[in-house]
């Protein structure tokens, strides 16, 4: 079982941990949001879900306690556990901030009020702030749209739902997810902040075992088809032979 996750926890110089106060079991303890920079103005990546009070006020005391405030918000992905927060962010913020999110396609993303300030991500950008600069990688696959910071000051990556920091994230496209999976090993971490779950200090030894369980699970599947007796197999009867689930559960 791991370790209860703080509301608030200063994991690193430069990186503040603030618990999005949503626990469940998609969310494990709840969304990890990130405080970043040292200075008067920092970065917060994702947002945690609409109408958290709990969250909000975490979030609240840490900018009273730090004596700092939020110059730039980057979304991971447009999962509601992640975006969903976002004007009572900006509702609790007087400075404007600037916004910033890799654009989703098919479907597009919703809008966001005229009042956002919103600019794109671009794979490859670097994002700064006093202390910290981090460069946003395109890793889809859990969605089309997910990136992952790499903090360049301390070779560490915050991997949102790409790698969790227990158990294995999900994904819609395998093929994408595993091209993801590899770009992230060959920025060869020395550290992982997770979007959900504890930080990540064996990274390059998860992010292995990520990729051997899906090539695994692919293989399974490939067996599972090969050895049927059926022409077809649907999605579920596919589970139930690779977790071995009785058929009259």
């Amino acid at each position: 079982m791991s370790s209860v996750i703080p509301r608030v926890s200063q994991i690193s110089p430069a990186i503040i941990r603030i618990l999005g106060c949503n626990p469940g079991p998609m969310t494990l303890q709840g969304t990890n949001t990130y405080l970043i920079g040292t200075g008067k103005r920092r970065m917060l990546l994702d947002v945690g879900e609409q109408g958290n009070s709990e969250y909000i006020s975490s979030l609240v005391s840490v900018l009273k306690d730090y004596n700092t405030t939020i110059d730039k918000i980057v979304i991971s992905h447009w999962h509601p556990d992640h975006i969903g927060g976002l004007q009572d962010v900006l509702n609790c913020l007087k400075d404007k901030t600037t916004v910033y999110k890799f654009p989703r396609v098919n479907p597009v993303d919703e809008p966001l009020p005229d009042s956002v300030n919103l600019l794109p991500l671009t794979h490859k950008q670097d994002v700064n702030v006093e202390g910290a600069t981090v460069r946003v990688h395109h890793t889809p696959g859990h969605t089309t749209d997910h990136v992952v910071l790499e903090l360049l000051e301390a070779n560490a990556v915050f991997s949102g739902d790409c790698i969790l920091g227990e158990g294995t994230a999900v994904f819609e496209d395998l093929y994408t997810y595993m091209g993801s999976l590899k770009a992230i090993l060959d920025i060869e971490p020395k550290v992982i902040y997770p979007g959900h779950g504890p930080v990540i200090e064996d990274p390059m030894e998860r992010i292995k075992h990520y990729i051997s369980h899906r090539n695994q699970r692919e293989e399974q599947i490939v067996k599972a088809l090969t050895e049927s007796s059926d022409k077809y197999q649907t999605a579920m009867e596919l589970v139930k032979i690779i977790y071995k689930i009785s058929l009259a559960a």
